[in-house]
Parts: C-alpha cells; sequence; structure tokens
C-alpha cells in the first residue's frame, strides 16, 4: 500500500511488473541473435552471377526490418506497469462532489447493429453503481434510423423496473440479455418472484422491438402517440435528414422516477444532421456533435464512449475511472482512462485470434509505463475540457465544479430546440472542430490520432485491467470479418504514421521515446506485409531448385537462426498462456498472424500508398458486423473456420498456401527420386525445409476448405481454381524460366 510521507492515502497504485531484469537480458540476447543473422547475411552474399544472390539480398532487408520491428515491439515489454483502484477511499473523500459523467454509445447501421443489442448496451450503462442524477446517456444513431429510435423508447420504459432490480440485487453484468443468460432460475426466494417478473418485462420489450424491426415500421399507434416520430418527416434517407433529437428521459424532471421513487438518469437520443454535399466524417464526427449537443443538456466533465456492441460488465468501473482523475496529487495530468476492449463470444481456442489477448494483458501495461495507452474508441473515460482542446497546465489543479441545475423555466422541448442547432452539418464550417477541438477527422482511426494528439500536449493516460472486465462485446465470427477489420486498422494506423500527426516526427520530443516507439509499432503494421510475403514465399520457391539461402545444420551460423526462432517463439507462447490463453490458441494466433500480414496488412499497405499519390477515392468507415446466420455461428462455436464468400485476401491466401504446398510436395518427389540430393538436402537445407512445412501446417484450416470440406462455409470453388493455377503457373515458371 502506498502512503506518502504525509499520510496521503491515494486513490490509487502503481505496481511494475516483476522479472524486468530477466526479461532484459533475454531480450539482449535475442538482439545479439539477430545481429549475427544480418551478419551472415553481409558476409556470405553470393559472388555475381551465383544462383541465389538476388533472393539473398532479398532476405536481407526482410531480416533488417524483423530486427527493426522487433526492436519496436520492446517498447510494449520493457516496462510494463499494474494498477489498482481503492474505490472505499474515493467514496470516502468525494461521494459528495462526483463529477457529472456523459455516457456516448455510438451506432452506425441497424442491420449490422441491430436495436435489441444497442437498448442492452444503453441499459447496462443506464445502471451503473453512480448517482442517477449526474449520470447522463446518448445514443448517436447515425443511420437516423426510427427503429433504434422506438427501441430507445421502449428501453426507457423497461429502465424504470431494470435499474432498481439491480441496484436492489447487485446485478452484474448489468446488460439485461448478458445477465439472463448467466444466471440460473432461483427457486423459493424474493429474487426469484422479482426475476420473473423483470424478465417478463424484459421479452416483451424484446418482442415489441424485434417485430418492429422484422416489419420495418414503427407500430401507427406508437407513432400517433408521441410526436417525436414527427421528426422523421423530413427524413430522406440515412445521409440526407435534418437533426433528430429526443430527451426520452429528462434527469431534471421531478416526474422523471423509477418504479422505487428514484431519479432516472437523462436518456437522449441523436441523429445528427447529414447532407450529401456535407461529408459526415464518420464516427469522428458523430462524437464531436455528442460533444456539442451534450454540453448543453447535461454537460458532465468526464465522458465514456462506448460502441454499441460493447455492454458494461462491471458497473463499478465509473467509480474505478474516477480513482484516476480524482486522485489530489497525480489524477490533475490524467486526460483520459482507457479499459481493454474484451469480448463474450470468443471461443475457448480463439479460432480467429479475436480477443485481442496479448495487447491487452501485455502490451497496453507497457505503454502504461511510459505515459499511457493508446486511446482505441471505445471503453474509455476523457475528461471533456481534454477533448475540446484544452492543454495541460500543472497549474490547473485537479477540481472537478459541481454543475449547477438547470433551471426549471426551460422545459426539455426547449432544450432539444435549442441544441439541435449543434449537430446540424454546418455548424463546423471555419470552426475548429475535427482539427484543434474534438475527434480530429480524416483517418479510419480517428481515435488513436485524438489520443496521441492529447499526449503530445502534456497530458498522460492511464491503463486499466481490472479483474472484472469492465465492458464485454462482439467478437468477429467469421475469416473475412476479421480480416476486414485489421485493414481498416492497419489502413488507417499507416496512413497517421504518413500524416503531420506521425509519432516519428508529430510526437517527437512531446512524449516519451518509449511510448512514441509503442506507437510507431502499430503505425508500421501494414508495412509487414512485404518482408512476411517475401519469407513466406522465395525460401519455398528456392526449394524446387535446391538453392539454398540459410546456413548449414552443421555449420556455426546456424545457432543464431534457431536460437531467435525457437526463443521468440517460445517466449511468444509463454507471453500467451500467462496472458489467460491455451496452447491451440496461441497456434490460431499464429495462424491469423500470418494470415492478416500477407493480406488484410498488404491490402492496406497498397490502399495507403495509392490513396498518398492520389489513385484512389476518399477513406471509407467499414463497420464490422455484430450478427451472423445461425450456420455460421455453429460453426464457429465449433472452431471451425468459415471461407463462404470470394474475397481479394482469401485469393491471397489460397495463392500462398498452395504455392507451399506445391514446393514442399515438389522437394518430397526430388527426395524421393534422387538418393544424391536426398543425402545432402536435410543437412544443407534444413532451415528451408522447416519453415516450408511450418507454413504447410499452419496453413491445413485452409487447404480443408479449398479440397476436402463440401458445406456452405468452404472456399469457393473459383478462388480454389484460380489459386491452384497461379501456384503452379509461380512454381512452374520458376523451375524452369530461371
Amino acid at each position: 500500500m502506498e502512503i506518502g510521507n504525509d499520510g496521503y492515502l491515494p486513490l490509487f497504485e502503481t505496481k511494475r511488473a516483476k522479472g524486468r531484469t530477466l526479461y532484459r537480458a533475454f531480450a539482449g540476447s535475442i538482439f545479439v541473435g539477430i545481429c549475427l543473422i544480418w551478419a551472415f547475411r553481409l558476409i556470405y552474399i553470393p559472388k555475381q552471377g551465383e544462383d541465389g544472390r538476388l533472393a539473398w539480398f532479398g532476405l536481407l532487408a526482410a531480416e533488417i526490418w524483423f530486427g527493426f520491428y522487433w526492436f519496436l515491439t520492446q517498447a510494449h515489454r520493457w516496462n510494463l506497469v499494474f494498477r489498482h483502484t481503492f474505490k472505499d477511499r474515493l467514496s470516502q473523500r468525494h461521494e459528495n462532489e462526483l463529477p457529472g459523467v456523459d455516457i456516448f454509445v455510438c451506432m452506425a447501421d441497424p442491420v449490422i447493429e441491430p436495436p435489441i443489442m444497442v437498448i442492452n448496451t444503453v441499459l447496462s450503462v443506464m445502471a451503473y453503481d453512480y448517482p442517477t442524477e449526474k449520470l447522463s446517456v446518448y445514443l448517436s444513431d447515425d443511420a437516423g434510423s426510427h427503429l433504434t429510435n422506438y427501441a430507445l423508447l421502449e428501453a426507457s420504459r423497461f429502465a424504470k423496473h431494470w435499474i432498481p432490480f439491480c441496484k436492489k440485487f447487485n446485478v452484474e453484468p448489468r446488460s439485461p440479455a448478458a445477465y439472463f443468460d448467466s444466471i440460473s432460475n432461483p427457486n423459493g426466494s424474493k429474487l426469484a418472484d422479482e426475476l420473473a417478473v423483470i424478465k417478463r418485462l424484459y421479452e416483451d420489450m424484446k418482442n415489441q422491438i424485434e417485430n418492429a424491426t422484422k416489419l420495418g415500421r414503427v407500430p401507427e399507434e406508437v407513432q400517433a402517440k408521441h410526436r417525436e416520430f414527427s421528426q422523421w418527416d423530413s427524413y430522406s434517407f440515412r445521409h440526407d435528414h435534418d437533426t433528430i433529437l429526443q430527451i426520452l428521459i429528462d434527469g431534471k424532471d421531478p416526474d422523471a422516477k423509477d418504479s422505487e421513487g428514484c431519479v432516472l438518469p437523462t436518456l437522449v437520443y441523436l441523429a445528427r444532421e447529414k447532407r450529401p454535399q456535407f461529408p459526415h466524417n464518420f464516427k469522428a464526427g458523430a462524437m464531436n456533435a455528442l460533444i456539442r449537443v451534450s454540453s448543453e443538456i447535461s454537460n458532465g466533465q468526464i465522458i465514456l464512449n462506448v460502441d454499441c456492441d460493447m455492454y458494461s460488465n462491471n458497473s463499478l468501473a465509473v467509480r474505478d475511472a474516477l480513482c484516476f482523475f480524482m486522485d489530489e496529487k497525480k489524477g490533475y495530468e490524467i486526460a483520459y482512462v482507457q479499459f481493454p476492449q474484451n469480448f463474450d463470444n470468443v471461443t475457448k481456442n480463439e479460432l480467429y485470434s479475436s480477443s485481442l489477448r496479448v495487447i491487452s494483458q501485455v502490451e497496453f501495461h507497457g505503454l502504461d509505463g511510459y505515459g499511457g495507452p493508446l486511446y482505441v474508441g471505445t471503453g474509455c473515460f476523457h475528461r471533456r475540457d481534454t477533448l475540446c482542446g484544452r492543454k495541460f497546465s500543472r497549474e490547473t489543479g485537479n477540481g472537478f465544479k459541481i454543475a449547477k441545475d438547470r433551471g426549471r423555466e426551460e422545459t426539455a422541448q426547449a432544450l432539444e430546440e435549442k441544441a439541435k442547432v449543434l449537430a446540424n452539418c454546418s455548424y463546423e464550417d471555419n470552426s475548429e472542430w475535427g482539427k484543434e477541438m474534438g475527434l480530429k477527422y480524416g483517418c479510419p482511426v480517428e481515435d488513436v490520432i485524438t489520443g496521441l494528439s492529447i499526449q503530445c500536449q502534456g497530458w498522460k493516460s492511464v491503463y486499466f485491467n481490472p479483474e472484472r472486465k469492465a465492458f464485454l462485446g462482439v467478437a468477429p465470427t467469421t475469416l473475412a470479418q476479421i480480416l476486414v477489420q485489421h485493414k481498416r486498422w492497419s489502413e488507417g494506423d499507416f496512413q497517421i504514421l504518413l500524416s503531420k500527426y506521425s509519432p516519428a516526427w508529430y510526437a517527437n520530443g512531446k512524449i516519451s521515446l518509449g511510448l512514441q516507439l509503442g506507437y510507431c509499432c502499430y503505425c508500421f503494421w501494414a508495412s509487414n506485409c512485404l518482408a512476411v510475403l517475401y519469407y513466406s514465399i522465395i525460401p519455398s520457391l528456392y526449394l524446387l531448385r535446391g538453392i539454398t539461402l540459410f546456413p548449414e545444420f552443421s555449420s556455426p551460423w546456424f545457432i543464431p537462426f534457431a536460437y531467435v526462432a525457437i526463443s521468440k517463439y517460445c517466449y511468444s507462447l509463454a507471453e500467451f498462456l500467462w496472458s489467460g490463453g491455451t496452447v491451440l490458441g496461441w497456434y490460431n494466433d499464429q495462424r491469423i498472424w500470418l494470415y492478416k500480414r500477407t493480406s488484410s496488412y498488404l491490402l492496406a499497405f497498397i490502399d495507403t500508398i495509392a490513396k498518398s499519390l492520389g489513385l484512389n477515392s476518399d477513406t471509407a468507415f467499414v463497420v464490422t458486423s455484430k450478427v451472423s446466420e445461425q450456420e455460421v455461428y455453429d460453426r464457429y462455436v465449433k472452431e471451425i473456420m468459415h471461407f463462404g464468400a470470394s474475397s481479394p485476401t482469401f485469393t491471397i491466401l489460397s495463392t500462398v498456401a498452395s504455392v507451399n504446398l506445391v514446393c514442399l510436395a515438389g522437394l518430397m518427389k526430388k527426395v524421393a527420386m534422387d538418393e544424391a540430393f536426398a543425402a545432402t538436402c536435410y543437412e544443407t537445407m534444413l532451415l528451408q525445409v522447416v519453415l516450408c512445412a511450418i507454413l504447410v501446417l499452419i496453413n491445413w484450416p485452409l487447404y480443408q476448405g479449398l479440397f476436402f470440406r463440401n458445406d456452405n462455409g468452404k472456399m469457393p470453388n473459383s478462388i480454389a481454381i484460380k489459386s491452384i493455377i497461379l501456384a503452379l503457373s509461380a512454381c512452374t515458371c520458376f523451375t524452369f524460366l530461371t
């Protein structure tokens, strides 16, 4: 326990990871091995005219890149720290002066983000263990769907019963759907009686919402009863409509009470104005509109934003965050508190490696040791004034002013009309919004550059990973979804690297070197594609011609290659297991690591370079689907890889996998037919053979999809034929025409 010399008890403590010295010695040995690999490449360059000379230079370039990127990754592991909060001290010292908290829930498409899922997220944050009069929840509907508005209206009624039920029985999690799925029905208790009632109310609400969704319209009797639906009279389509703003629950209204007579949190629906001739800047634009509108309605000093599929799994998370902001000695320098992204639908062995396990359990703790993690766009608590562009100053102090209640002479309807203008398309014209105020525009990962710019203004951030996960979302359930998601992330990060916000120069001297390197590690994701593709194809092709590109087994130079490879992957396995994963989960993680770097990152790299040269259109924001067909989901639960539709990423993956399969088959044929070659092959080409064999082994699920499966999740026949033709052509040309 940290106690200052003056007897002060902090609201949080920070502990450094154990074993840092041991890890640094291990990392030093890896670095020596990498240097020896470089030395081998430089010393034994084939002479002019010798076979493999060009490939040798390519491998040298790839290995230099791998060494450089490995160095960047050390920023994530060199200085890990872990945080612990003291919520009891927060309550003892600040319970009567807790700041207002505005919660932003963002959605973009009611088809792939169903209304029933969205309102479960909304209800979970409305039920936080926090004074309800200081809690305001805003739903940003960037599709402007009247069905989502109707769902929120139904949720506002259900909240009158759900919130007191949660607090009475200390319910966790506070998403109704997640809670009902997590419990067995108790018998013969007061909880059982009230649970039956609340569950019936939920099922009624769910049925009404899902029926309206299926019909594609709000019931006429509901439209007639609620004037708010007349706001859709100006609605042409999702990119052409007026601002639609509705305060469904006004927390300042004395009549806004739950079933127990307690105050309800404020609940607001917003669909900002959209016109075809105005850029809407995707999620960043929605967030900025929310910041402005909420400043007029509730003006909470703390802002939490969550994606619509990320429900609250821990009702105390808001108090955890405030332990950092309100600490009397260190809180004044903290701009935002980032919680990890976790998911409740990840399979045991993480088929698609979608849990972000190592990032959340290791890498962000490492960044926290250098001044704070990235802002990842969800599960993050912010100071409102830092989002609005305020620079850090030690003289400012850490006081939170208690906002005065809005006067009763201003009705909710009047406030709606007053705040609508703040969400108009033209409001940001000739302003600093999207530049110096709010979230930054012009990048698919607007959250990352926003967090970086805040840190460059002198603020720090905190990463908090509590034992009970704060938020749980929906992970992609198909390979195509995960590849599209990582294509968007890596493309956005690479765009940052090439932009004025590049951590390589924009952040130079403004944040610590370790944090700067940590940012660069993610920004270079897309650049990995070239070296990984080269290493995945060229050594295998040279097996067909019997040309060795690595040291012989008996050579001393074999040792650094073997040491670096074995040590790196043994450490990777240990790290994955320490983070709570399984051995098979790690194996799947290595497969997805390869797939991302040879497909998603390649396309992201090409698109970013093309855009920088003015060769393609503006960046588009891609929303990952949160729903899947039952057959696809059943396959996912059984951990059977789903391919299904045709995709450029699948063509790349299938072709690379087929090349390695053909090369390994060609080598085995040559070994079987040529005794002299067989006698020397494994001595001279062991590393190449092992590399090719590993690539074939790791691609086994892909070969099943190409050649052996007959279900709807197999690889499309067109891709199978195309990849085989390309692979055979490449291998034939390389063997006979070079």
